[in-house]
């Protein structure tokens, strides 16, 4: 559970940075790049065998090259899908991504939910439904690009469930370095193409700020590893996107001055009894 809880925290904290940051001025790609960058060093870093990299299984290589590919997907298009349907409409399926690794969870390795872990992912959907709620009534937008988001986000995510069973033992670190490495690189190929198309540099500040993101970034997918290996997939993907919410809305309001509104104070007051249900 502490693994759990230290990984909404990062989670909660990289998402903070990015806001802090919002507003850029130069590629695009700037802070993506350097917080994969950062997690490709702390992942170097991290290793306790650094042979592994010549060493290391085959699963893990794939299912971190799979994973990293998964991370970019989801990256470009829900930068696509904003432009087409809105933020609010394109983050409420990005959240959805979790019925991806729910069901990978319960199809591929055979994880079977008790009734109140049921309720409590009942009771997940019925919270993001209600923090996002009317983003759903946007007019326009393309329906294939949502999907897209959904099913890119929720592969990245499960990704982490399927090397948790598939990939060597004891290369939790190797895995997220093939992963970030992976990530990495498209995120130079995407941040050269945007300076092709627009002349947009990339801006030593911006790279700084992914260092900021990368460090919690890095740390809060290792301690999501680790919370797989000791609790099922159905209480730690859940509890972890609801948890990570809940941080980040009442984090918000206390560093940003975010008001919250009724239908989100309500949202999350449905995240605190689905963490209780998860976890019953």
């Amino acid at each position: 559970m502490l693994y759990l809880l230290l990984a909404m925290l990062g989670s909660a904290a990289m998402s903070l940075v990015l806001k802090a940051f919002r507003a850029q001025k130069g590629n695009r790609y700037g802070i993506i790049l350097g917080n994969y960058i950062t997690c490709v060093l702390v992942g170097l870093l991290m290793m306790p065998d650094r042979s592994l990299l010549l060493h290391g299984s085959l699963s893990t290589l794939v299912c971190g090259v799979i994973g990293g590919f998964f991370f970019v997907a989801g990256l470009t298009t829900m930068q696509s899908s904003i432009r087409a349907n809105g933020a609010a409409l394109t983050a409420a399926f990005a959240k959805l991504g979790l019925v991806v690794t729910l069901g990978v969870s319960i199809l591929c390795f055979g994880e079977r939910p008790a009734l109140t872990q049921l309720l409590g992912i009942a009771l997940v959907f019925a919270a993001l439904r209600l923090i996002h709620g009317g983003a759903e009534k946007a007019a326009g937008g393309s329906f294939l690009l949502l999907l897209l988001v959904l099913l890119t986000g929720g592969g990245g995510d499960a990704m982490s469930k399927v090397f948790e069973q598939l990939g060597g033992e004891g290369e939790g670190t190797l895995y997220f370095f093939w992963l970030f490495l992976t990530a990495g690189l498209l995120a130079a190929l995407l941040a050269w193409r945007e300076y092709r198309q627009t002349g947009l540099k990339l801006l030593p500040g911006e790279l700084a700020a992914g260092i900021l993101v990368g460090i919690p970034n890095y740390f809060s997918s290792l301690l999501l590893l680790l919370a797989l290996e000791r609790m099922p997939a159905l209480v730690v993907y859940p509890a972890a996107s609801t948890g990570t919410i809940l941080l980040v809305t009442v984090l918000s309001a206390l560093l940003f001055h975010e008001r919250i509104s009724r239908r989100q104070a309500a949202g999350m007051a449905l995240i605190l009894a689905a963490l209780i249900l998860l976890n019953a």
